[in-house]
C-alpha cells in the first residue's frame, strides 16, 4: 500500500473516530464542552445579584459637603461604580428629604436638599428602608415629602407610610423569574394619628406584627428580605433583642434579615435556612470621631434557583465626613474577619 494511500485512511479513521466521540454520551468532546460552556452561561445568567449597605444619612455635614462641591452625588463618587454592579440596590436612608434650614452638626435631627435624591439615583439605588429612628425628624412633612420624591425618581421604599396599610406594605421586586419581597421594621416606635384620623409613621419592630407580615408575604412570594434597625449604637457585636427578631423572622419564613443602627459593623450569622448581618455598619455619615463609625462593609448576596447561593462583603471607610471609598489592607482584614459565618 503506498504512502498516499495510508494517509487517506488514516484520515477517514481520524473523522470516524471524531463522530464517535462526539455522538457518545460517555466521552468529552469539542461539541460537549461547548454545551456545557452555553450551560454554564445561562447558569450564571439566571443569577440576581443584590448590593446592600448601611446607614445613609444626607444631613448635617453631609449636606454641607455635597453643597460647597456643588455636585449632590459627592457622597458616591467612589462606591457607585459597585453599587450599580447589583439588580436589587439597597440601603437605609436615615434622613427626611425636605427643603429647610441648615442642621448644626450638633443636632441629632437630619433632613437634606431635594436634590441629594440625585446622588441615590446615580448609585443605583432601587430599594431603601425608611424604618429607622430618624425618618420622622420633621413629621408628616418630611415624611410625605421623602415618599414622594422617591417615588418621582422610581426608588421603592419600605418601613414607614402614610397610612398604616403603606407602613406595612411589602415592595415586591420581580427580577428573573423570582419573587422577591422587602419588609422594613424599626425599634422605635412612632405611628402618628393626623388630624382626619389616618394612621402615619414607621413599622415597628412587633414579633407578632411581624411574623404575621413575613408569613403572608413568603405565601406569595420566593424570597423575603427583612431589614432590621435595631442594636446598641457603637457595639460590634449583636444584641440578644436583635437576634430574638432577626430569628424569629426567619422561622415565620425570611431568607435574609440586613440590621442597620449601631453604626459599626457587626457579626453575621448562618440560622437554619437563612441569614442574618446584624449591622453593615455606616456607608454615608459624618461620623469622623472615631475609626469604627468610619468602617463599614457593602454585601454582595448572589441568588440562583430561588434560594441564597453566597454572600461576599467588601469593606469601606468614610472621608471627607461624606465619602466612602472601597478599602484594602488591615483594616479591611479586620472587617472581614468579623463578617465571618
Amino acid at each position: 500500500m503506498n504512502k498516499l494511500v495510508k494517509i487517506k485512511i488514516n484520515i477517514i479513521g481520524f473523522i470516524v473516530m471524531s463522530l464517535f466521540l462526539v455522538s457518545s454520551a460517555g466521552f468529552p468532546s469539542i461539541l460537549n464542552n461547548s454545551n456545557n460552556e452555553e450551560y454554564t452561561q445561562n447558569d450564571v445568567s439566571d443569577e440576581v445579584r443584590m448590593i446592600a449597605v448601611g446607614d445613609i444619612m444626607l444631613s448635617r455635614e453631609v449636606e454641607r459637603k455635597m453643597i460647597n462641591n456643588g455636585d449632590f452625588k459627592y457622597p458616591f463618587l467612589k462606591t457607585a461604580e459597585k453599587t450599580k454592579t447589583g439588580d436589587i440596590i439597597f440601603g437605609n436612608l436615615e434622613t427626611s428629604i425636605i427643603n429647610g434650614r441648615a442642621i448644626r452638626n450638633n443636632e441629632m435631627v437630619f433632613r437634606t436638599d431635594l436634590r441629594a435624591v440625585e446622588g441615590l439615583v446615580f448609585a443605583g439605588f432601587n430599594v431603601l428602608s425608611l424604618a429607622n429612628n430618624h425618618i420622622m425628624n420633621f413629621g408628616r412633612d418630611g415624611l410625605e415629602s421623602t415618599i414622594k420624591t422617591l417615588d418621582e425618581n422610581n426608588i421603592s421604599h419600605i418601613g414607614a407610610g402614610m397610612s398604616e396599610e403603606e407602613i406595612y406594605k411589602p415592595v415586591i421586586k420581580d427580577i428573573k423569574g423570582t419573587k422577591f419581597a422587602f419588609l422594613g421594621f424599626t425599634y422605635n416606635f412612632d405611628q402618628r394619628r393626623s388630624s382626619d384620623g389616618d394612621i402615619y409613621g414607621m413599622a415597628n419592630m412587633s414579633i407578632t406584627k411581624m411574623e404575621e407580615n413575613v408569613k403572608k408575604t413568603k405565601s406569595k412570594n420566593d424570597i423575603v428580605i427583612v431589614s432590621m434597625h435595631a442594636g446598641t449604637e457603637y457595639k460590634t457585636s449583636s444584641s440578644s433583642f436583635q437576634e430574638n427578631f432577626a430569628q424569629k423572622a426567619i422561622d415565620a419564613g425570611a431568607d435574609l434579615i440586613i440590621g442597620h443602627h449601631p453604626h459599626v459593623v457587626q457579626n453575621v450569622q448562618k440560622y437554619k435556612q437563612g441569614y442574618i448581618i446584624y449591622s453593615l455598619g455606616n456607608f454615608v455619615f459624618d461620623q469622623m470621631w472615631s475609626n469604627e463609625t468610619r468602617l463599614g462593609a457593602i454585601a454582595e448576596i448572589t441568588f440562583q434557583n430561588k434560594k441564597i447561593k453566597s454572600i461576599e462583603f467588601i469593606p469601606v471607610k468614610i472621608y471627607d465626613y461624606s465619602q466612602p471609598t472601597i478599602l484594602e489592607g488591615t483594616e479591611a482584614e479586620m472587617i472581614l474577619e468579623r463578617l465571618k459565618f
